[in-house]
């Protein structure tokens, strides 16, 4: 067992998390909620998406949002940002880190954004140069990394395509995307045997959605090959509104009760993270559907 004595957990609650539910959280709630989760030792935070809010209507005050919450200096607060437009409202309200987001698949990018992935590529570097000059770090999404709900499973090849492409601009980190949750730890290893020799690892995070229940294993093979960053979402909140049936984010508060008992530090407070997700629970109106919130919610 080679794991990392820390990893960095990446809370895309406020973004990928509520563009899912169907019940729109009032700004001031949303701002609430990344103050309280900035209190828990989180180092990053994604906290809305500049998309059009015709796309996503749960994010539409991301400017709102972004220039309410109480920025603290040891935590990076990033958003996803799909074009130059987005850019400029990231710009205005000061956003730490952009992140740009594209899929390995050719029907899952044209679901998503609208384009073919040939056509998506120009948009993202001029979001990525402008960003650069604006001397913001970028952070790359590719979405469908294990397999697409349109076209089943995506060829590594392809999905190597994608990121190379994405490096080759200059993006600082990337973020490889499980978006329906069907990956299988035999996949993860097959898949992260030839990555690791590609990339440096220390670039690479992993994003895993827990549609079928092994979000966490796929977590636990990822640490065997040296992967140190995941994405995940306090409680479970998530999944992706161009790929049905996918449910939410490896929950955040599952994550760190696995990491924390295997001696894996995250500089993370369990009984603060877990009154954080109280609190969105309370603003949802229902539980959240992570087992730590189950245990919470029983006693």
């Amino acid at each position: 067992m080679n794991w990392p004595e820390k990893v960095t957990i990446k809370e895309v609650g406020p973004r990928d998390g509520l563009q899912n539910e169907k019940v729109i959280i009032p700004t001031q709630r949303k701002i609430d909620w990344i103050n309280q989760l900035s209190d828990t030792g989180l180092s990053y935070i994604e906290a809305t998406s500049f998309v059009h809010p015709k796309w996503i209507p749960q994010l539409s005050d991301a400017v709102e949002v972004a220039k309410g919450i109480n920025r603290n200096p040891d935590i990076t607060y990033a958003a996803l940002v799909p074009n130059q437009r987005g850019l400029e409202s990231a710009l205005e309200a000061d956003i730490d880190e952009i992140s740009v987001f594209m899929s390995s698949s050719e029907t899952h990018n044209l679901k998503n954004i609208n384009k073919t992935i040939s056509d998506t590529f120009p948009v993202l570097k001029e979001v990525i140069d402008s960003a650069a000059r604006s001397r913001k770090s970028v952070r790359g999404y590719v979405s469908t990394v294990f397999g697409c709900p349109y076209e089943g499973e995506v060829s590594i090849e392809q999905v190597f395509k994608v990121c190379d492409q994405l490096f080759e601009y200059g993006i600082n980190e990337l973020s490889l995307g499980d978006t329906i949750g069907v990956a299988s730890p035999r996949q993860v290893a097959l898949f992260l045997e030839q990555a690791v020799k590609r990339y440096d690892i220390d670039r690479i995070a992993l994003h895993f959605h827990d549609t079928r229940g092994m979000a966490l294993a796929n977590v636990l093979k990822s640490l065997d090959y040296g992967i140190k960053t995941f994405d995940s979402a306090l409680g479970g909140l998530g999944g992706c509104p161009y790929a049905p049936g996918a449910s939410g984010n490896v929950a955040t508060d599952d994550l760190i009760h696995m990491l924390h008992n295997m001696g894996i530090h995250t500089g993370i407070d369990q009984g603060k993270l877990i009154g954080a997700a109280s609190m969105m629970q309370r603003f949802l109106e229902k539980p959240l559907p992570s087992h730590q919130m189950a245990v919470y919610n029983a006693q």
